[in-house]
């Protein structure tokens, strides 16, 4: 078994004591969709206290950390020491129509050395994939790469699609226009935190999505960097956490796809 460190353990537990209740709450919508109640109330319930259970933890192990929480917001820590950025449950929409594809996403953000570790858990499969900056991304205990192809006509793309309130849809238009005739084909699965893991994982070939926010795409941008990949903004630079908007692939891919998403936007 890889070793890792204190941080990884800490995220580790976190995850796993927040795991059992989405798996039953995720059970419980399942019911709800098939009755008069509406489940959106429910699932922003079984949110807010999966950060609860997470806070809890994270808080007990590092007590004088700043938080940045989807649901709660930020939460101020000691300045010179890192934050921790959570997603309780990203793909919440896949969580409330009973879907089973959303993620637990951990990210430790240091002052100095930028994001520094990353977990993102799928509770339902029990998939833990995490990395640490400069000591490799892991699922388990497996080593990490991002894929190997190098032709677009090989590449297997991720992307989120803007919808009611969310989004910049002619953007996307512009870009899914270039890129779909390029490539093998592309695929949307309701979750930012998954789709960059399974980028470092080598299942998709690349990701592109805007509109994020940081706990979407921390963890998973370190993960993609860790595993071998890049990560950038639509304009090709290190800004993607910052502004929201990520391209991540290997680096013949993502040259490619940069080409494409450039020329998309002029």
């Amino acid at each position: 078994m890889v070793s890792h460190s204190g941080l990884i353990t800490v995220m580790e537990r976190a995850v796993r004591k927040a795991a059992p209740r989405l798996r039953r709450d995720f059970g419980e919508v399942q019911n709800l969709q098939v009755s008069r109640k509406g489940p959106a109330d429910f699932v922003s319930m079984a949110d807010k206290q999966a950060e609860e259970t997470i806070v809890e933890e994270l808080r007990k192990a590092r007590p004088d950390w700043g938080l940045l929480l989807e649901e709660g917001g930020e939460i101020a820590g000691d300045p010179s020491k890192p934050r921790w950025i959570v997603d309780p449950l990203d793909g919440t929409s896949n969580f409330l129509h009973g879907i089973p594809h959303f993620a637990i996403s951990i990210a430790v953000d240091d002052p100095v050395g930028g994001i520094t570790h990353g977990m993102v858990y799928q509770p339902l499969t029990d998939e833990g994939f995490w990395a640490e900056k400069g000591r490799g991304a892991w699922v388990q205990g497996n080593r990490l790469r991002v894929s190997s192809r190098r032709d677009l006509a090989d590449a297997l793309v991720a992307t989120g699609i803007p919808f009611l309130g969310h989004g910049d849809f002619t953007q996307w238009s512009r870009i899914f226009g270039a890129v779909a005739p390029e490539v093998a084909g592309i695929r949307r699965f309701g979750s930012a935190a998954l789709d960059l893991a399974w980028v470092a994982a080598g299942r998709y070939d690349a990701f592109w999505e805007s509109g994020l926010k940081p706990w979407d795409v921390a963890a998973g941008w370190l993960l993609v960097k860790e595993a071998g990949g890049f990560v950038t903004d639509f304009r090709g630079t290190d800004r993607a956490v910052e502004k929201g908007e990520v391209l991540a692939a290997n680096g013949d891919i993502h040259s490619r796809l940069h080409k494409l998403v450039a020329n998309a936007l002029r």
